[in-house]
């Protein structure tokens, strides 16, 4: 008989009436299932199957299941086509009916091309939602986020992928993703079954956010997992903004903090309860959530209907206690440690690669001879060069490229000019006051740096004064009283430095306003150290306290720690803020630096009495080269092959860098004599090319040989070209695992042979072809002191230099 029906199903309207038969026989299995009649009736309605008298009589049954049942009399008394439409519906309106999935597999329901013409309306609440979240969330992902509130980018248009290497828990490279889709697969690349969420890290502007906004645009637009009906983004700094005496239920954290629905919220919210594999959460920027909480005062939170703090429902969610089973996407900035227990995988960004650069290149300038000038620029200058490998930086330096080409006008070859971060953002800053200007056609704007700077310094320092009272606290959302306060006005804000938060925040009604970039709230913190006559020495020294090496930190990641909440007991906090990420301070160490260097000496004259700028200096460079000789002085050393080995910390590199940025000889002189070890082991610090600058801005200065370490990085070929004025002292040199191509090893090669001095030189897992292999093989030969040589795999091109 089962077969019998199936061939009757498979012989389309002419056959026996097989699904009005199959209505009848499965009638208690469809009233019990069936919870939504309204898409039933609205659909029934629309396509003349149902008359309105009919949706009354419907509607007038007493209980659910009469109106499923007067439903289906009704269609059955209307004839096979009716019945038929109706199976559809059932059919398309997937999530409206998920628990008649299985039924409908089984019978193996197959509508003729008349159903199939016809129109669904999907009327259901989770529909409804699903659709509502895609408009919104592809409204909110459309355009690239600018400085300028005027300008907007299709990121569609501008979006270029950055390298992502798939980590294991300890940080080893295990290979490369080669697409966003390969983040997202359950089954592939999986370091834990039991972990839930996906954790992505890097550099502070490396593209963490940007990757985010990408993810969230392809699933607005139907392009990434099918399975994923739910898709919500939070910012983890708005869970800082909220009150200790504050609660709210996980529906109220989903709905009125980001989507209501419009039509019955309680069977949205049950739904998602029940499917959690359906739902899709970011949380962006665990590094920026500072609080005062403490959490060992609340129990855990498994109820989500019970109301707690936003912090303990953002715990409970990434630990898996609620909503078991939903996937999570957890972006940090490198240093932040999560216990390995909550990760299915672990995800390094690097930044660009070169051909992610040119890449994004073609994308910023479309017209050919723009382009090309920007290259060759690039190419002539590897230190812009090596800053650009970080996508935000490249992404200003884009912006600003027209006032680069003017500086470097008539001089196209300057490989030895220097420009630093603090150059970037202090000419994205003119930038952006020169837009008060008013613009003529005729006649360009003739105001000089100096003048523009002194004509805004009210503005700059009022946002200075809100970017370091919300650094002192790490804090990165400010409402509109912090604001108001400062002195700022609609003018100021319309400069675009600070941008609305566009999400519903803990301030209800008021608004809120962030950065645009951590890295432009360090710029400003750094500019109000300076340029305020209030500051004192003291004062300007205070965020150089947090020089401590984030690894040193990251070591007791295995105490029972969820979040870099600080835990406090009698008002004091107990012990450090382990995971807490110390970029924020990092970065305005950096500011401070370059915007005391002789190089803007000329620029704040015109700012700062003199007197206190002098003054302000000298405390700085003392302070910065005792630091650093007292650091390397602590760090445990190992007398090994000959050699005086120290395993330095990314906070050698964050030193190195503030060195960098005062360009000052002097000074990289002082910081150099306190280099008393003759190897320097860098490996796993996420170094990256623009690092290799002020590495070599310091250590050319050392009148003794050297080894360096430098293997597991991120240098590439612009690292390499960095390090040249360095490679005269070095005898060991180890750069494997660092995306170098055979420009990078040709580059080796022209300088290595001039000094042959080298007896070591690691260079393997890199992109080396049998073209590299040559230049390697010709350092082999005239470097007779040279006795280890690693550079494997290559990748040959001719067979023939293969065998």
């Amino acid at each position: 008989m089962e077969k019998q029906g199936h061939r009757e199903m498979e012989g389309g309207p002419s056959e026996s009436h097989t699904h009005i038969r199959l209505l009848k026989v499965n009638r208690e299995l469809l009233v019990t299932h069936i919870r939504n009649i309204q898409c039933l009736l609205d659909n029934l309605l629309k396509n003349d199957y149902f008359s309105a008298e009919d949706v009354e009589i419907v509607c007038a049954c007493p209980t659910q299941p009469d109106k499923v049942r007067k439903i289906l009399d009704l269609v059955q008394s209307k004839g096979e086509e009716v019945s038929q439409f109706f199976l559809y519906v059932l059919q398309q309106l997937a999530d409206a009916y998920v628990d008649l999935r299985p039924w409908l597999l089984e019978i193996g329901f197959s509508p003729s091309q008349l159903i199939q013409s016809k129109t669904i309306v999907n009327t259901d609440p989770v529909g409804r939602y699903t659709q509502k979240l895609r408009h919104q969330l592809g409204c909110d992902s459309k355009f690239m986020l600018c400085y300028a509130q005027k300008e907007e980018l299709l990121l569609e248009e501008t979006y270029t992928d950055t390298i992502m290497e798939l980590v294991s828990f300890s940080n080893e490279i295990l290979g490369r993703l080669s697409s966003l889709a390969c983040l997202l697969d359950p089954s592939s690349d999986v370091l834990s079954e039991h972990g839930e969420t996906v954790f992505i890290f890097g550099d502070a502007g490396v593209g963490k956010s940007m990757l985010l906004q990408r993810l969230q645009s392809l699933w607005a637009s139907g392009h990434l997992g099918a399975e994923i009906k739910f898709f919500f983004h939070f910012r983890c700094r708005i869970f800082s903004c909220f009150k200790d005496s504050d609660t709210l239920s996980l529906q109220d954290l989903l709905f009125k903090h980001f989507c209501y629905p419009e039509q019955d919220p309680d069977e949205v919210f049950t739904f998602l309860l029940r499917f959690p594999q359906a739902v899709l959460f970011t949380f962006d920027g665990l590094d920026e959530l500072h609080s005062d909480f403490d959490l060992s005062r609340v129990p855990d939170t498994c109820c989500p209907w019970e109301p707690a703090h936003p912090l303990v429902l953002l715990a409970n969610l990434l630990s898996g206690r609620l909503l078991q089973g939903a996937r999570k996407l957890l972006t940090a900035r490198t240093g932040v440690e999560v216990p390995r227990q909550l990760l299915r995988k672990k995800v390094l960004l690097r930044g660009f690669s070169p051909s992610h650069l040119r890449a994004y290149a073609r994308k910023m300038f479309p017209e050919r001879a723009a382009q090309a000038h920007l290259l060759q620029q690039l190419e002539a200058n590897p230190n812009l060069c090596s800053l650009c490998a970080v996508p935000l930086f490249c992404w200003i330096i884009f912006r600003c490229f027209q006032h680069f080409h003017s500086a470097f006008e008539g001089s196209p070859q300057r490989p030895d000019c220097a420009v630093t971060l603090t150059d970037v953002f202090l000419l994205v800053t003119e930038v952006h006051l020169n837009r008060t200007q008013p613009h003529s056609l005729v006649q360009r704007n003739t105001r000089s740096t100096a003048e523009t700077f002194r004509a805004g310094l009210r503005t700059l320092l009022s946002l200075g004064r809100v970017a370091s009272g919300g650094m002192e606290q790490s804090l990165f959302v400010f409402c509109q009283d912090d604001v108001e306060a400062s002195g700022l006005g609609e003018a100021d804000l319309a400069l675009g430095f600070l941008r609305t938060v566009s999400a519903l925040g803990p301030y209800g009604e008021q608004q809120s306003y962030e950065f645009f970039h951590i890295t432009l709230q360090a710029f400003f913190t750094a500019f109000f150290l300076v340029v305020d006559d209030k500051v004192g020495t003291q004062e300007l020294l205070r965020f150089f306290r947090e020089w401590v090496p984030p690894r040193e930190a990251a070591t007791a990641s295995c105490l029972p720690s969820l979040l870099p909440f600080q835990r406090r007991r009698g008002g004091r906090p107990v012990g450090s803020d382990l995971f807490k990420n110390k970029d924020h301070f990092q970065f305005t160490n950096l500011f401070l630096c370059g915007l005391l260097s002789k190089a803007r000496q000329e620029l704040l004259w015109h700012l700062v009495p003199a007197t206190a700028l002098r003054r302000k200096r000298r405390a700085l460079w003392a302070h910065l080269c005792a630091s650093m000789r007292g650091y390397l002085k602590s760090l445990p050393r190992l007398h090994s092959g000959g050699f005086n080995q120290v395993q330095a910390m990314p906070t050698f590199l964050w030193m190195l860098r503030c060195i960098y940025e005062t360009q000052s000889q002097k000074v990289a002189r002082l910081a150099a004599r306190g280099v008393c070890a003759d190897y320097l082991k860098l490996t796993f610090c996420n170094a990256c090319s623009a690092d290799c600058s002020a590495l070599s801005f310091v250590l050319h200065h050392l009148h003794k040989r050297l080894a360096l370490d430098l293997d597991n990085n991120n240098l590439n070929d612009y690292g390499v070209r960095e390090l040249q004025p360095c490679l005269s002292h070095l005898v060991v040199l180890r750069l494997s695992v660092n995306q170098i191509t055979d420009n990078g090893v040709k580059v080796l090669c022209e300088e290595l042979t001039k000094y042959k001095i080298l007896t070591y030189l690691g260079l393997y897992s890199n992109q080396i072809t049998d073209v590299g292999a040559r230049y390697v093989a010709q350092i082999l030969e005239e470097c007779k002191g040279l006795t280890h040589l690693k550079a494997r795999p290559i990748k040959w091109r001719s067979p023939v230099c293969g065998r």
